[in-house]
């Protein structure tokens, strides 16, 4: 059964939106113990219409955070600079919500700069916002839309100069979605990178309903995801996932079976074989040890061992739609990491507890205002 077949059985109408001014606080999850964030930056009554900006209100500058060396997270500077042209293809987006993810740190480190966009950069590739100018060439969304994105189409090839830790940014018509009405502007922006590449993951293994997924490192931004998504979305009949004894409750309220301690068991020593492995980590050539024959493992980083493969995300702005039913319904959560919203002028911080590699879920950058 496809993605899509599956979203359409859940009988949701993910265009319907809630009532105008109201907004309920929405809980990155169910269980409180988990010590999981509110997200309430969003949450605030909107008077009707107070989101739709007029292009012509548009400011000419606005502050976002550059780096024009590489290094450290010191090298960012928040700045006042020109809003960003919007080409034929793109809208303008007033932004609400940013995201950091791994790639972040690591483009910002210059591990990337032979396929990196020139400098000076705005770094940030999730974003969630309202679309206040469109270029003359979109047609499926509109002024006061609420959207969500990763605003690079290639991560690591030229991605976005001007990305997403801004006040706006430009976004290209085909890497945006709607943003589901169930989730706030802080949730919508932990999604789309992570949540596109867990997706990409299962597509590129074909993975089916009734199979079963061994995903290494399921606590982190693309690893909760990943577990969601294996279950709620393509219907896997056993998901087994690593993680520290601290993390098991949570990781069995995202939907996994059975957790490794990895502090205590040698996940590759054990009996336990499975069809589809997804290494987060980087360690591939422990992840091909416990692949059924015939089976398939997908590494994100690191070296790359037979029978596995690596691959970039492609952004994708319907394969984020395909996602929406899901996300309205509450069957994939977005997961925010206790500690990890700061706001627009704490992004170095941000970017220091994102490099700690501690983070559970996702750390984002809410309000942007």
């Amino acid at each position: 059964m496809d993605l899509a077949t599956r979203a359409a059985g859940i009988g949701l109408r993910s265009s319907s939106p809630l009532p105008q001014g109201l907004r309920k606080l929405n809980y990155c999850c169910q269980k409180p113990a988990l010590s999981c964030r509110v997200v309430r930056a969003e949450v605030a009554t909107e008077k009707a219409g107070a989101a739709k900006i007029s292009a012509m209100e548009v400011p000419t500058t606005h502050k976002a955070w550059t780096y024009a060396e590489y290094g450290p997270p010191g090298v960012l500077k928040l700045e006042q600079i020109p809003v960003p042209d919007v080409a034929a293809d793109e809208v303008l987006v007033k932004v609400h919500a940013a995201a950091l993810n791994p790639v972040d740190g690591k483009r910002r480190q210059g591990k990337f700069k032979n396929t990196d966009s020139p400098l000076p950069t705005v770094p940030g590739y999730d974003v969630a916002g309202v679309v206040v100018k469109v270029g003359k060439e979109v047609s499926k969304f509109k002024e006061g839309d609420e959207v969500y994105a990763d605003v690079s189409e290639a991560a690591l090839n030229k991605p976005r100069q001007f990305g997403s830790l801004a006040q706006y940014t430009a976004v290209q018509e085909k890497l945006l979605a709607l943003k589901p009405t169930r989730l706030s502007f802080a949730e919508a922006a932990s999604l789309p990178l992570a949540i596109l590449t867990a997706q990409e993951a299962f597509d590129r293994v074909n993975l089916k309903v009734g199979q079963s997924v061994f995903i290494n490192g399921g606590a982190g931004g693309v690893g909760t995801l990943a577990i969601q998504l294996a279950k709620q979305v393509y219907g896997a009949s056993l998901v087994v996932t690593t993680g520290s004894a601290g993390k098991v409750d949570l990781l069995k309220s995202l939907g996994v079976d059975k957790v490794i301690d990895y502090k205590k068991e040698k996940y590759e020593e054990l009996p336990d074989k499975y069809d589809v492995v997804f290494d987060t980590v980087g360690e591939c050539n422990r992840c091909v040890k416990v692949v059924k024959e015939g089976g398939a493992v997908v590494t994100l980083t690191g070296a790359v061992e037979p029978p596995g493969f690596r691959f970039v995300v492609t952004s994708n702005g319907e394969n984020l739609a395909k996602l929406t039913p899901f996300l309205e319904s509450g069957k994939v959560k977005a997961l925010i990491d206790p500690k990890g919203s700061f706001t627009f002028s704490e992004v170095v911080e941000a970017f220091e507890y994102l490099e700690t590699g501690r983070p559970t879920g996702k750390v984002v950058i809410a309000p942007i205002e």
